[in-house]
């Protein structure tokens, strides 16, 4: 069975549970994800799915991903993402995949890449203290000593020191499935999720945590 959906962040809004609880939830566009090929052991030495998402023109792709398409009988495909499968699982070449296979999911992770902040110094970016601000300080916002006196006499790997932030891919994981909306191939889930808005992420289902709706968190 199926794990994973490509899909696009729509933004963030509230809806109330059954307790008339407030709950941030991100909508997600989950789908509909053509399958592109059909990897199997005998022909490729491994069981996988190639899915998209997302309408292109032919010419802005390669022969190569084009010729896929046109064989698979699909839409050309924008973002193309493989997921490993099971030798049994029946997804073919050519059939059409969307959010209701999270039906009865209680916990997804989603995986996508963070909003960037271009160079940035080390309060913003690790949220040290700085310096003093008052009594003669002149190094409020700087990283301070980055190393000892003689010995090592270099810098050691790791030093946290100003930087490019963000623009990174991170994995949320155990958001709760608040509502699966089969018919608009949409995904409500509890809290945040990396990106912004009409950022590309991948949903799967949560690895860590029971994965039906009536596991515990």
């Amino acid at each position: 069975m199926m794990q994973a959906l490509i899909g696009q962040k729509l933004g963030m809004t509230q809806v109330y549970d059954e307790s008339g609880v407030r709950v941030p939830v991100t909508v997600l566009a989950v789908g509909p994800c053509p399958v592109v090929q059909r990897k199997t052991t005998a022909t490729d030495g491994y069981e996988a799915v190639q899915i998209g998402f997302g309408e292109i023109k032919e010419q802005r792709l390669s022969k190569a991903q084009a010729a896929r398409c046109t064989k698979a009988g699909v839409p050309f495909c924008r973002h193309l993402s493989e997921f490993r499968v099971e030798a049994d699982d029946e997804v073919k070449a050519g059939d059409t995949l969307g959010a209701d296979i999270f039906e009865g999911v209680g916990f997804v992770d989603v995986e996508g890449v963070t909003k960037g902040r271009g160079f940035a110094g080390v309060v913003k970016r690790y949220r040290m203290a700085g310096g003093r601000m008052t009594h003669g300080g002149h190094s409020r916002r700087r990283v301070g000593s980055i190393g000892q006196c003689s010995y090592p006499a270099r810098v050691a790997k790791g030093q946290r020191m100003p930087g490019h932030m963000g623009h990174v891919q991170v994995t949320t994981q155990n958001l709760k499935v608040v509502a699966v909306r089969g018919e608009d191939n949409v995904l409500l889930v509890r809290g945040a999720v990396p990106g912004p808005k009409g950022a590309i992420v991948t949903v799967r289902k949560a690895l860590k945590k029971g994965a039906s709706a009536g596991g515990k968190g």
